[in-house]
């Protein structure tokens, strides 16, 4: 007996005397369903009056502002920051959860150092550790190791230095932002690929082996490939959260990324709230871009499943007719 609808009412007729009357179905009355969407309707009300008539939030000023020029631009550096740090991310966990899975203790234990490393610092101090790695050197020098060691011994007095550039001209704040994100993301990006791949059946692993085919091979073409459907939905939350720990760089500092250029707003115009609000509809309008890219991503990937799924139903549908 389904519990929300109310026993149908029939009328049975004496047996011989005819056929019963019609069933006269009465749905199952809910007055506190309206009563609770009755009260969200009149809390949504005044949500929505207190954004329309509290001036502190200042609307013309803040729709001004949340598109001028230099928002924008910061709007296309976290765009940017974004796709940058996931792409790299992406191919640092890969090779970091190969070399985890391997067989070699050195690789392994490397890929284990990597992963416990940059997932127990916070994102924020590692933004301010590289934005500050311009104090170890002045100058990067590329040559062979140890020279200043090994040549003396061999009595030569110059050195194996090949080119050299000035740190600041390579670790701008963009780069040492990107490299925090990237080398921060690619931990995680590890363990989900990690993952990934253990949840692939091991007996197919060995059947392509035992078909002749090379362990980067059966990565590629046998593994990998299915490991994407386990794969793709974290790294999708991954982007998201991405997208909105770049405004952790303001501490880099990188001055044309969307949070400092709406602080900077804020600050010179004594009025920080609306760009706080700016802030939150930049990053929800891009958020809802990505989840939407991350939706069909994840139907292309399960496209094969679905139609498998209705093939069974149609399969028992034909069974029982």
């Amino acid at each position: 007996m389904n519990a929300e609808t109310s026993p149908p009412r029939v009328a049975v007729s004496p047996p011989g005397t005819g056929s019963p009357d019609v069933i006269r179905a009465v749905p199952v009355r809910h007055p506190g369903r309206w009563v609770a969407a009755g009260a969200v309707l009149v809390l949504a009300a005044m949500f929505v009056h207190m954004l329309v008539t509290n001036e502190v939030f200042n609307w013309p000023f803040m729709v001004e502002n949340m598109f001028s020029e230099p928002v924008l631009l910061g709007v296309r550096t976290t765009l940017v920051l974004t796709v940058l740090a996931m792409l790299i991310g992406v191919l640092i966990g890969i090779v970091v959860a190969v070399m985890r899975l391997s067989g070699n203790p050195v690789l392994s234990g490397v890929g284990w150092l990597y992963t416990w490393f940059f997932r127990a610092v916070p994102r924020l101090v590692l933004c301010v550790l590289f934005g500050n790695l311009g104090v170890l050197y002045n100058r990067i020098d590329l040559g062979l190791p140890f020279d200043h060691y090994w040549m003396p011994l061999l009595g030569l007095q110059t050195d194996a230095r090949f080119f050299s550039f000035d740190t600041r001209d390579l670790l701008t704040p963009f780069v040492a932002a990107l490299l925090a994100l990237a080398l921060s993301e690619g931990a995680y990006m590890a363990e989900i690929v990690r993952a990934g791949l253990q949840s692939v059946d091991p007996g197919q692993t060995e059947a392509a082996q035992a078909l002749g085919m090379r362990r980067f091979t059966v990565l590629r073409r046998i593994t990998l490939p299915q490991a994407l459907r386990v794969i793709v939905p974290p790294t999708g939350n991954e982007t998201t959260a991405m997208l909105k720990d770049t405004s952790l760089v303001a501490y880099v500092p990188l001055t044309t990324e969307l949070w400092f250029q709406l602080q900077a707003i804020g600050n010179r115009t004594y009025d920080p709230f609306p760009m706080l609000v700016a802030a939150c509809l930049w990053y929800l309008a891009i958020t809802s871009v990505f989840m939407a890219g991350q939706h069909l991503l994840e139907r292309s990937f399960t496209r094969g499943d679905r139609r498998a799924r209705a093939g069974v139903k149609l399969l028992r549908v034909q069974g029982r007719n």
